[in-house]
């Protein structure tokens, strides 16, 4: 049966992204501001992901900025994607997320991943002693789930405000590891095809084919991030979209900036090099006006058929960015 983009949810991933000329207490506004819009338009969720020595994301703390944005909001779901588990100890974001749960009861989401998140030489600053500890990912997500539990009650360790409290966990992933995880252990799964997309297909149909049912899960669910820009024309969604195309160039070279303005043309900015290495890695980006995209997404939903797509858009100018995500809330309504 085919699916069609009015009948599955869609969702935000924010990456707190801090523009050039203006500071992450800007950012952080900014996020709350979109977050209630969002939450206005019919967004399911609404996530954040941990990144660490980047100066263009401000969402370091990411758990503290999941409660700023679930405290501006009053229905949306509010979580991460992700948390960087081995960055942490699994009792802390027990407790972590267990006093957002308290706090927010029923919108809470926990997104975990296995990467740093960051650079080497910053993994160490953060992990120490633990710098191995993402081969222990799979038994840290144990350790989570337990401390779950109601039945952790009886243990010498709990989790205080945690225990017992219904939150779901999220895997993320960029390659086919993450994927076997998530269908060994019966949990959803999150895709960071917004800049992995390599392994997207493959990923996904390992995931599915691997997949064993849980008590928190029937059948395998499917999240796919994506980036969008949406704007009235499709030559003003594609000016837009060069501040995207920038950021993804200095991902390329190494060198970061915060996010710039548009340009009218990027072939005085980046090298043919440059351009194809991002390209590689924008592979699921959708540009243009809300008919343009309405046409792609399902194009890319026929392909994939993922259970909900989440979308991020790197935009310069909040007020376009505002009208992106609205123009894309209509794609999903069939207005």
């Amino acid at each position: 049966m085919k699916k069609e983009l009015t009948s599955i949810p869609y969702s935000v991933l924010d990456l707190a992204t801090v523009i050039e000329g203006k500071t992450p207490a800007d950012t952080f506004k900014n996020s709350a501001d979109l977050a209630q819009h969002a939450e206005s338009w019919g967004y399911n969720r609404y996530w954040l992901a941990e990144h660490h020595n980047m100066i263009s994301v401000a969402s370091s703390a990411t758990s503290v900025v999941i409660g700023h944005i679930a405290g501006a909001t009053k229905t949306i779901r509010v979580g991460s994607g992700g948390i960087m588990l081995p960055n942490h100890s699994p009792l802390v974001i027990a407790e972590q997320f267990g006093t957002l749960e308290s706090l927010y009861p029923g919108r809470i989401d926990l997104g975990l991943g296995r990467a740093p998140g960051t650079d080497q030489v910053t993994a160490m600053a953060i992990r120490g002693e633990r710098m191995n500890a993402a081969n222990s990912f799979p038994q840290d997500v144990l350790k989570l789930q337990a401390y779950f539990s109601a039945e952790n009650c009886h243990s010498s360790v709990r989790a205080i405000p945690g225990e017992g409290l219904d939150i779901p966990i999220w895997i993320l992933g960029s390659s086919t590891d993450s994927a076997r995880l998530a269908a060994a252990l019966g949990l959803p799964y999150a895709f960071a095809s917004h800049f992995a997309p390599a392994q997207f297909m493959a990923a996904i149909q390992i995931y599915r084919q691997n997949f064993k049912p849980s008590d928190t899960l029937k059948a395998p669910y499917v999240l796919a991030c994506v980036n969008v820009v949406a704007a009235d024309t499709d030559a003003e969604a594609n000016k837009i979209a060069t501040s995207l195309y920038q950021l993804f160039r200095g991902i390329v070279t190494g060198k970061r900036m915060l996010l710039q303005p548009p340009v009218d043309s990027m072939d005085e900015v980046w090298t043919e090099y440059e351009e194809e290495q991002a390209g590689q890695m924008l592979a699921c980006t959708f540009t243009g006006t809300k008919e343009t995209i309405a046409h792609d997404l399902q194009q890319f939903l026929d392909q994939t058929q993922v259970d909900e797509i989440m979308a991020t858009s790197h935009i310069y100018y909040h007020q376009a960015r505002l009208t992106s995500y609205k123009l894309l809330s209509e794609v999903f309504k069939g207005i």
